[in-house]
């Protein structure tokens, strides 16, 4: 019988990629979520998480604590774990240089653009302000440089003249649903690894927009 990947989720807020992520769990995904961590004890995807019966954490930042001593805490509080894989499903902090390195290869993101388009934040506002006919959203793997680590997998969204940044970012959404637990499935699955560098999927070296289907 086959070990399941141990997943630790990262969350700040609502959730969503998180319920995904559970929801892929249960339809036998080689994977289990043995824990989320959030750093907002208010995060609706805490209630998530207990209403699936996964063990949670939260980790505060205190007033004037560096980002080094932060991600300290937060590297114990992971510790605890033992992940195969940690996922960052709407984390809204900056990690530390050596607390990425520490994981590296083992910690993706998800990104709501098309990367490297649009690092960091308003992306979809981003993308209607530059007229963009094309937007979505990228997982990848975390490196210290943000937003930059090698790309696994996009899914592209139409972007329509009267769109909103709500309306967009509603159609992202619908897509990062469904990519975030197939990265998921093909980590837990050793298929999926990144090796100097780059993300490699099935033995073979992915390009720079990830794995992608003709």
């Amino acid at each position: 019988m086959s070990v399941s990947c141990r997943v630790l989720v990262l969350i700040s807020g609502n959730g969503s990629n998180l319920q995904a992520i559970i929801d892929g769990c249960d339809d036998n995904l080689q994977a289990d979520v043995v824990g989320v961590i959030s750093n907002k004890p208010d995060a609706y995807g805490l209630i998530r998480a207990h209403q699936s019966e996964i063990d949670t954490s939260c980790v505060i930042a205190y007033k004037d604590e560096t980002r080094v001593e932060y991600d300290a805490r937060l590297k114990l509080a992971i510790d605890k774990y033992q992940p195969d894989l940690i996922v960052l499903a709407g984390f809204m902090r900056i990690l530390s240089d050596e607390f990425v390195q520490g994981f590296e290869g083992k910690m993706i993101n998800i990104h709501p653009s098309l990367l490297p388009k649009y690092t960091g934040l308003h992306t979809h506002q981003r993308a209607i302000d530059a007229k963009d006919q094309v937007h979505g959203v990228s997982v990848h793997f975390v490196t210290p440089e943000l937003d930059s680590g090698p790309v696994i997998l996009q899914a592209k969204v139409p972007v329509y003249e009267e769109d909103t940044c709500e309306i967009l970012a509603l159609r992202v959404n619908e897509q990062e649903h469904a990519i975030y637990p197939l990265v998921v499935k093909w980590f837990s699955q050793n298929r999926l690894a990144m090796l100097n560098g780059k993300a490699v999927l099935d033995s073979v070296e992915l390009g720079a927009a990830g794995y992608a289907v003709d």
